[in-house]
């Protein structure tokens, strides 16, 4: 529902919802106008939105002072879940950072999961990245380090780049091939720089990839549902041989927890499931899994810097917090797949999973 544009406000402000604009001055006033889902959101989402719309000057922000904050949201309804586009903290130089601490101030640690994660948008245009990735990391740093609070930075296996054989230590060097990848680079080198320097109490944990319910449609398992259930082609790079190691969301977000409680600041720790399959395995996987013909698969032109191979050892994890893999790949691909098909809204929404090579796109 969009808010009637003859209503007038004192102070109107832009928060964009998927694909509409609200403009909207206070979360009473969105509610009063049907936009429903506000007051169910936990509280510290309530004062992250609250804190956006307390700026006088949001409406002049650019895209380049954007600091993500909360990367993925989802709004519960009725019918259906409708993942939300990113909710972020808009900065004018360094307007953003009250809200941050305002945040911040309100719990004992922040884990920093907000980041620019699409390797194909880095190659078209790296700069949001670096925005997010290492300012936005920076901000949150130096916020928690002055308020005394711990600081869990949720990093990538990609800093490691591709490996041919054998499999990264947390004691490995980086040698990150991606935009993207350099800057969770600079970000795990910046929050090292904290704690050696300022005593700062951060953790840094590296995941491989993640799949599950609710992951935004450029990435490789939910835009292969979403094509297959429309018998779409379904594009892949070269010929399909890159490897990753898949660990559902669940494992992932079991880890972080342990790290957090019970981490030794100024420690990284490698969080991996030992699933190392190739992209076109997965793929075939899934259309297995959802009775569909190998033949909308379709391979295309390969993006530049492709890594071919990530692999990480999580023994440390496991040794110093306790934490073990419960989910097997072919479960937790089921339970991605069943939780699509029951969202109809998402299926049937497959604009974000069409274009083939997506770092060529310019938008």
């Amino acid at each position: 529902m969009k808010i009637n544009s003859k209503d007038s406000f004192k102070s109107l402000k832009k928060i964009k919802v998927d694909t509409k604009i609200y403009n909207i001055f206070s979360l009473k006033e969105a509610e009063k106008h049907g936009l429903e889902g506000i007051s169910k959101l936990p509280k510290s989402l309530k004062v992250l939105l609250e804190n956006l719309l307390r700026f006088e000057d949001h409406k002049t922000v650019q895209k380049e002072q954007i600091l993500s904050i909360k990367t993925w949201l989802e709004k519960k309804s009725s019918k259906t879940e409708i993942a939300f586009r990113p909710a972020r903290v808009l900065m004018q130089d360094y307007t953003g950072i009250p809200a941050v601490a305002d945040l911040a101030a309100m719990r004992d640690a922040v884990v920093n999961f907000a980041a620019e994660s699409f390797v194909d948008r880095s190659i078209n245009d790296a700069n949001p990245f670096l925005v997010s990735n290492i300012r936005g990391a920076f901000t949150i740093l130096d916020i928690t380090t002055k308020q005394k609070k711990r600081m869990i930075q949720i990093s990538t296996d990609e800093v490691f780049g591709s490996l041919s054989n054998g499999t990264a230590t947390e004691e490995s060097k980086f040698n990150p091939s991606s935009p993207y990848a350099a800057t969770k680079a600079a970000a795990e080198l910046l929050i090292n720089s904290y704690f050696i320097t300022h005593g700062s109490d951060v953790v840094i944990t590296r995941c491989t990839n993640n799949y599950g319910p609710r992951q935004f449609l450029e990435k490789l398992i939910p835009k292969t549902i979403v094509l297959a259930y429309n018998d779409k082609k379904i594009p892949v790079y070269g010929n399909g041989s890159n490897i990753r190691d898949w660990i559902f969301v669940d494992d992932h977000c079991d880890a972080v927890h342990l790290a957090l409680k019970n981490g030794k600041s100024g420690e990284s720790y490698n969080i991996s499931a030992n699933n190392e399959i190739s992209n076109l395995t997965v793929i075939k996987k899934i259309l297995e899994l959802m009775n569909k013909s190998e033949e909308l698969i379709e391979f295309v032109e390969d993006r530049p810097g492709h890594d071919l191979r990530y692999s990480m050892d999580s023994s440390k994890s496991m040794k110093n917090l306790g934490w073990n893999v419960k989910s097997n790949f072919e479960d937790g691909l089921e339970k991605t797949i069943q939780w699509y098909l029951e969202n109809p809204g998402i299926l049937n929404n497959i604009s974000n999973a069409l274009e083939p090579t997506p770092w060529k796109n310019s938008n």
